[in-house]
């Protein structure tokens, strides 16, 4: 599909996702928002992408939410809307492996976006915040959540509170993103993370990001058992006959996602 705010393209098993509003430093607009829903929905159904990379620029993966569009909206138009709240939901719950690729400007809704998806490689240059306090607002699309979740009570109060932001170093120290490297380099990292990923037992990914995800809803005992039920059903997969088998043989396996 073509789309006016985003590149698609598809490179072996991954669906590679660029968002394209240079001039605006892809703020999220709803016109992007709904576009980058419809990307995901393609890629889902495509068997053959076993994992996602989305990224931006090298300026700015995301500087936030569009403001010229929100300024003027009300607060019963934003839950009517729901506004870029559905993108949340659909990566939150997405199926597939998403690596994010980092550089430039990733503020606002573009932290959440992020922090939405599963393994994040960032630039040097990387520049991360919740600076909505300086425009009178707060996160609102998990910020408070997530943020809270990957960098602990006292970091996350201090940059909802002041806007302060943090650069790629001290995000990776604090566990915010899994790698940083020169900024020439970020795509091309992020690319060889997802191929090593896509590599993998699509089924055993599926399951392993659900159960991941699952340690920040339930409890360490609720989700001791959920996790053992999903390993004990890939018992039953394909994949794991495969995969054992061709440990045993001393060879790489061929994963065919059942």
């Amino acid at each position: 599909m073509q789309y006016e705010t985003l590149l698609t393209a598809k490179e072996g098993l991954l669906g590679i996702i660029t968002l394209n509003r240079p001039q605006a430093m892809n703020a999220l607009s709803a016109k992007l928002v709904t576009e980058l829903i419809s990307a995901l929905n393609e890629f889902e159904k495509d068997d053959e992408v076993r994992c996602l990379v989305i990224t931006g620029s090298e300026r700015a993966f995301s500087a936030g939410a569009d403001i010229k569009e929100m300024s003027a909206m009300t607060a019963v138009q934003m839950a009517m809307t729901g506004h870029f709240f559905p993108l949340w939901e659909k990566v939150g719950r997405y199926p597939k492996p998403i690596v994010g690729a980092l550089s430039g400007y990733v503020l606002g809704g573009g932290l959440e976006l992020a922090m939405s998806l599963d393994v994040l490689v960032a630039s040097e240059t990387t520049q991360l915040g919740q600076p909505e306090i300086d425009i009178g607002v707060m996160p609102g699309g998990g910020g408070t959540q997530r943020l809270t979740r990957a960098v602990g009570k006292a970091k996350a109060m201090e940059m909802i509170l002041t806007g302060k932001r943090i650069g790629a170093e001290e995000a990776k120290t604090l566990g915010l993103v899994s790698r940083v490297v020169p900024k020439e380099a970020y795509l091309e990292e992020a690319k060889k993370v997802a191929h090593e990923i896509a590599s993998k037992s699509p089924v055993a990914i599926r399951l392993a990001k659900m159960a991941v995800n699952k340690a920040f809803e339930m409890g360490l005992s609720e989700g001791i058992d959920f996790e053992r039920e999903v390993f004990y059903l890939l018992f039953s997969s394909e994949d794991k006959d495969e995969g054992m088998k061709a440990f045993l043989e001393k060879r790489k396996p061929e994963f065919k996602g059942k």
